[in-house]
């Protein structure tokens, strides 16, 4: 397993999107992917027209066209999805460069093409709902589907190879970090007992394979099991830790990054990282000075939500929080 995790304290949301789906299939919007908190993300960004700014996660472009609609005639967006299928909503607009590639790999992209500081960053951390309506990606509980779960179609590693090759061990912390499953010790002898008898590959194998075990709504417990798979197969954390350590760096004084995470393992890397320049919580000592590197000021106190007419409108954005910070000005 990649990255280190927190306590089980911290309440994990399993992906809003799919639990709502799967009670609500029929219902379900069919656009691509509507963009979360939009005014908010966009209001607080404080967008300069000529101003160069980067949408960590294209997917849809709702976003992105909110930035570029803000933008001046000199104005830039860089716009990074490792997902092939975004290519597919890319606006035809010589202001827009779009990278095919993880936002973990940033800074090396931007400075390729002689970017090297940005007004603004931007990250929204959901899975789409093109890619849940997609059943050949895996990523859905409703379809049946390989289990593949990569967002970039060109790394090696599908959640049916985590489930064939994960130790028993390997597989109870995944499930039990990743998705606080009530009984993720279980499920995870449940697994390797499963895989000795019959191959898993497909979401519905998988599922078939663990109906005994399902501990309350099994929509919900589906889906927890399902995210925790997601976010090991493309180092969500990882990556999340990497981008974040990139951006002071990248932003130019007075530029503000603001992210959007869906699940608490998310919302604690980037407000910790925001508050204090690191990962962990740290606790104050009165005796011992200690100091200060980080270059980033909070900007929103407290995470920014989803109101009740966009839960309505949109029920992904239920789960929702943004957090915004700017790049501290240097006297």
């Amino acid at each position: 397993m990649s990255g280190k995790v927190m306590s089980k304290k911290k309440k994990i949301t399993a992906d809003n999107l799919e639990i709502t789906k799967a009670n609500d299939a029929g219902t379900a919007s069919s656009a691509y992917h509507i963009p979360v908190l939009l005014h908010s993300t966009i209001g607080l960004l404080q967008i300069k027209p000529g101003g160069i700014y980067v949408d960590c996660t294209f997917g849809g472009g709702g976003h992105a066209r909110a930035i570029l609609e803000k933008l001046g005639p000199e104005g830039r967006l860089i716009a990074f999805d490792q997902d092939e299928d975004a290519r597919k909503n890319l606006p035809d607009d010589p202001r827009l460069l779009f990278i095919p590639q993880n936002f973990r790999h940033l800074q090396r992209f931007l400075r390729l093409h002689q970017v090297t500081a940005v007004d603004g960053i931007l990250a929204d951390l959901g899975v789409s709902s093109h890619q849940f309506d997609q059943g050949e990606r895996g990523f859905s509980i409703r379809f049946e589907g390989e289990l593949d779960m990569r967002m970039d179609q060109r790394q090696n590693q599908k959640a049916l190879d985590v489930v064939r090759t994960y130790s028993e061990q390997q597989l109870h912390k995944l499930f039990e970090q990743y998705g606080e499953v009530t009984n993720a010790k279980t499920l995870a002898k449940t697994i390797v007992a499963a895989r000795s008898i019959t191959p898993i590959r497909k979401t519905e194998d998988f599922k078939q394979a663990l109906r005994g075990i399902v501990k309350g709504n099994p929509q919900k417990y589906f889906a927890q099991v399902f995210q925790a798979l997601r976010i090991e197969v493309n180092d969500e954390l990882g990556s999340l830790k990497e981008l974040l350590q990139q951006i002071p760096d990248l932003l130019k004084p007075g530029g503000r990054v603001a992210i959007i995470t869906f699940h608490s393992l998310e919302d604690r890397l980037v407000k910790n990282f925001f508050r204090q320049g690191t990962f962990e919580e740290t606790e104050g000592n009165p005796f011992i000075m200690q100091e200060s590197r980080n270059e980033l000021t909070v900007i929103t106190k407290k995470p920014v939500v989803a109101e009740p007419g966009e839960i309505k409108a949109n029920s992904r954005s239920r789960s929702a929080k943004l957090r915004v910070a700017e790049k501290i000005k240097k006297d």
